[in-house]
């Protein structure tokens, strides 16, 4: 009788979302992502963060070492996390405030960030967020973050035929399958950091 092969665990994912509106179309790319997981994108668990309830960073709140219990959660599930997918719109050629105001929260020491696999996409004007990406990388590289490089995943989210719903569904399917792309190169390259592949 042949031995049986244990199921390796899911890999788990911390989703972040620059945009705290409603309708997000940054929100509509998670949902997506968690969709795809679901349907066709096997071995990935993605758990959606919500930053909103973050107060702005301020050291006055560490206390012996320790942050407000809201932070303390969040740095916690950062640090379980095996790799992150960050959606985000462009705001002045950079990143969102909240979505920096999360990054830093998760960096002071001990930095939580470091050592793992990113992605990360987003859907905006113009250029789709490339400059808000660019940015990302960057900080990225203090955060001691590894972003996969390709493929990229820019979506200009205004230029007809629509790519949202109302709702802020992603609903078109040419979008769909690069964002599938993207979580397929997670996926291996969060393996790769692993020793596992």
């Amino acid at each position: 009788m042949e031995a049986m092969v244990a199921a390796q665990p899911a890999i788990k994912v911390a989703s972040l979302c620059g945009s705290l509106r409603k309708g997000s179309f940054n929100r509509g790319l998670i949902r997506s992502a968690i969709e795809l997981t679901r349907e066709s994108v096997e071995g990935l668990q993605i758990e959606y963060i919500d930053i909103s309830p973050l107060p702005m960073l301020n050291t006055d709140l560490e206390v012996d070492g320790t942050y407000p219990p809201v932070v303390e959660a969040f740095r916690q599930k950062i640090l379980e996390a095996d790799c992150y997918l960050f959606a985000s719109p462009e705001y002045n050629y950079s990143v969102t405030a909240p979505l920096k105001n999360a990054i830093d929260w998760a960096s002071r020491p001990p930095n939580v960030w470091a050592d793992k696999a990113a992605a990360i996409v987003s859907a905006a004007g113009s250029l789709g967020g490339a400059r808000g990406q660019y940015h990302l990388r960057q900080i990225g590289v203090y955060l001691d973050l590894h972003f996969i490089n390709k493929p990229e995943f820019f979506l200009n989210a205004y230029q007809p035929p629509a790519k949202f719903d109302s709702d802020g569904n992603l609903i078109d399917k040419e979008s769909k399958e690069r964002l599938k792309e993207v979580l397929v190169a997670l996926k291996a390259f969060t393996l790769r950091l692993q020793g596992k592949c």
